[in-house]
C-alpha cells in the first residue's frame, strides 16, 4: 500500500529523519491534514461533491486556488485513468499528485562548496528567524562544518542577545558590535572566516515588512557589502517563513526574492498549524527550493525538507 512512498534500500532509509521525527511532524500537520483523512474515511464514491468539499478543505489549509485547481486537475486524471470509484481510494491518489507537486522543492542544502559558505538569512520580524539560525548552526556541526555567526539584526538588540545565547548552546563564535550598520557587521564576519579557516558564516539580518521599500533598500545594500568581502557570496540566501501566515507568505517570497533572489526556503512553526498546505501554493506559484522544515522550539527541531516525509505526515499514511 502507497508503495510509491516506500524506501527503496536501505542505504536511503539510513539516511532519512527518524521515526521520532516523522510523528512530530504529523502530529504538527494534524490540524492540516485531519480534514483530509476524515473526508476520505467516510467512505462512499467519488462524485462530484467529493470533489466540492476536497476542494474547500485544501482552499481552507491556504493551498490556495492555482494550486487546488491543479492538484485536482491532477486527481481527476488519476481517477480516470485508473478507474477508481471509492472515496477512500482518493488518499493515495491524492498523496501521489502531492508528491508530484512537492518534491521538485525537496533540493537539499549544500553548504561545503565554498569556504566559506556565506548563508544571508532574511525574513519578516516573528518568522523565527534567529531561533533557525541557532538550530541551523547545530544541524550543520551534525555535518561536520564548522560554523560563525554574524549578528547583522542591528536594529532590534534582542536579536543580537538571542544569537549571543545560541552560540553559548552550540560553542559557535558570534560576530557583534554593541551598534553600528549591519552590513559592517557581516563584513567583519566573513573576513574573520576566512582568517579561521570557517566552514560557514551564518549572517542574520534585521525582520523587515515587505511594505517599506526603504527597509527592502538597506538589505540589498547588506548583500552587495557580502560580495565586496567575499566575491560570489552570499551563497545562498534563505527566507525563513512562518507558516501560519499561510497566505501572506506568497507575499513575502515574490517580495525578498525580487530585493535578494532568494535561492532556499525554511519554513518554521509547522507544529499545530492548520495552514501547512501554505507549501503546496509556494510550489505552484514560487517553487524555490525548501531547504528546511521546523516542527518545534528544540534544537534538532529543524530538518530538511523531505517532500515523501511531508506527505506521509500530512495524509496520515505509514511510514
Amino acid at each position: 500500500m502507497f508503495s510509491f512512498l516506500k524506501k527503496n534500500s536501505s542505504a536511503t532509509a539510513e539516511a532519512k529523519p527518524d521515526g521520532g521525527w516523522i510523528a512530530r511532524l504529523k502530529s504538527g500537520l494534524a490540524r492540516t491534514g485531519n480534514q483530509i483523512t476524515d473526508l476520505f474515511s467516510r467512505g462512499g464514491k467519488i462524485d462530484e461533491d467529493l470533489y466540492e468539499e476536497l476542494e474547500t478543505i485544501l482552499i481552507t489549509a491556504d493551498v490556495g486556488m492555482t494550486a487546488t485547481n491543479a492538484l485536482l486537475a491532477d486527481l481527476r486524471h488519476l481517477v480516470r485513468e485508473r478507474r477508481l470509484s471509492e472515496a477512500e481510494q482518493l488518499k493515495e491518489a491524492l498523496a501521489e499528485c502531492l508528491l508530484k507537486l512537492l518534491k521538485p522543492l525537496a533540493q537539499p542544502l549544500q553548504a561545503d562548496t565554498h569556504k566559506p559558505y556565506v548563508i544571508m538569512m532574511c525574513g519578516v520580524n516573528g518568522a523565527g528567524k534567529t531561533t533557525s539560525i541557532g538550530k541551523l548552526a547545530k544541524y550543520l556541526q551534525g555535518q561536520g562544518l564548522s560554523v560563525l555567526l554574524a549578528a547583522g539584526d542591528t536594529f532590534r538588540a534582542a536579536a543580537r542577545e538571542q544569537l549571543m545565547t545560541w552560540g553559548e548552546r552550540n560553542n559557535v563564535t558570534v560576530i557583534a558590535q554593541q551598534s553600528g550598520d549591519a552590513a559592517a557587521v557581516i563584513y567583519d564576519a566573513v573576513q574573520a572566516a576566512q582568517a579561521r579557516k570557517i566552514d560557514v558564516v551564518l549572517a542574520d539580518t534585521a525582520g523587515r515588512l515587505t511594505t517599506q521599500a526603504h527597509l527592502m533598500e538597506e538589505i540589498k545594500k547588506v548583500k552587495r557589502v557580502i560580495a565586496k568581502a567575499l566575491p560570489e557570496a552570499p551563497h545562498e540566501v534563505l527566507l525563513v517563513l512562518d507558516a501560519n501566515t499561510g497566505q501572506n507568505a506568497l507575499s513575502q517570497v515574490k517580495a525578498f526574492d525580487e530585493a535578494l533572489g532568494v535561492t532556499g526556503l525554511i519554513l518554521t512553526k509547522l507544529d499545530g498549524t492548520a495552514k501547512g498546505g501554505v507549501i503546496a501554493a509556494i510550489a505552484k506559484a514560487h517553487p524555490i527550493p525548501v531547504r528546511f522544515i521546523g516542527v518545534g522550539e528544540g534544537l534538532d527541531d529543524l530538518r530538511p525538507f523531505d517532500a515523501e516525509d511531508f506527505v506521509t505526515a500530512l495524509l496520515g499514511l505509514e511510514a
